[in-house]
């Protein structure tokens, strides 16, 4: 009974793509059982995906290896991120968390360079996410570490340039915090090269048992324009723009975290 109950487990989770997470979790020797036991239904399902579900997968990649060299957001989106400014623009107003400010008046230029600031400032802050102790999240995050975090823009659009002028000042001063952190302390160093071991990990392949089709899209404030169609890929919002596949936005704590 037990044994026909586990096989079966095996099998739901061979069938939910989730190959590498189940081999980590149950270990080598029953990952090779379930395979031999499932062989069958996964070598029935196998699909071929289309040139353009692989071409997004491997952007997806592309971002993802760019940010884990030296954690820089901004190089990363830059080579993979949608160049249409419109899209840019509607994905910094929904991502960018500046509520309580009319952005209309502020200029794309601004907008996008904000959010990119906003966004590097958030994958520094997850490195030192979880604290392991008090101690610890005192000196991860003092006082004017803290304020960085806490930071908002004011309400008048005018200040909004002097905003993003502070974002960059805060990124680079949370940069040297970070580095400061792992020339003193050995764990804090672990931590960033685990971080940019795991971006970097993946995974990148596409599906073998489930052809990936593209969506259609329902909310215009996601950078997509209503009715068009993208595909998601592990959290990332991929079209085709031109000859390339490119991403539009992404949800982190569906992709990374």
């Amino acid at each position: 009974m037990t044994n026909d109950f586990e096989k079966s487990r095996c099998l739901q989770e061979l069938r939910s793509h989730q190959y590498n997470s189940f081999r980590n979790l149950v270990g080598p020797a029953v990952f090779l059982l379930a395979v031999v036991c499932g062989a069958a239904t996964v070598t029935a399902q196998k699909v071929r995906q289309t040139t353009e579900v692989v071409k997004a997968y491997q952007v997806c990649e592309q971002f993802q290896r760019l940010l884990a060299q030296d954690l820089d957001f901004g190089k990363a989106y830059e080579a993979t991120f949608t160049k249409s400014v419109a899209r840019r623009r509607a994905v910094a107003i929904r991502d960018g968390e500046f509520s309580g400010v009319d952005l209309e008046s502020v200029s794309d230029s601004l907008l996008i360079n904000a959010y990119k600031q906003r966004m590097q400032l958030f994958y520094l802050m997850l490195i030192l996410a979880g604290p392991d102790n008090a101690d610890q999240e005192r000196s991860f995050f003092p006082p004017n570490i803290k304020q960085i975090l806490d930071r908002k823009p004011a309400a008048d659009p005018k200040q909004f340039g002097s905003f993003v002028s502070q974002m960059e000042q805060d990124v680079r001063t949370f940069s040297e915090h970070l580095d400061r952190l792992a020339r003193e302390n050995a764990s804090v160093a672990a931590r960033i090269q685990k971080f940019k071991t795991e971006v970097a990990a993946g995974p990148f392949e596409p599906l073998k048992d489930y052809l990936v089709k593209p969506q259609v899209n329902t909310d215009e404030s996601r950078g997509l324009r209503r009715g068009e169609k993208y595909y998601a890929i592990e959290g990332y919002s991929v079209i085709r723009e031109g000859v390339a596949m490119k991403i539009v936005s992404i949800r982190f704590f569906t992709r990374l975290f």
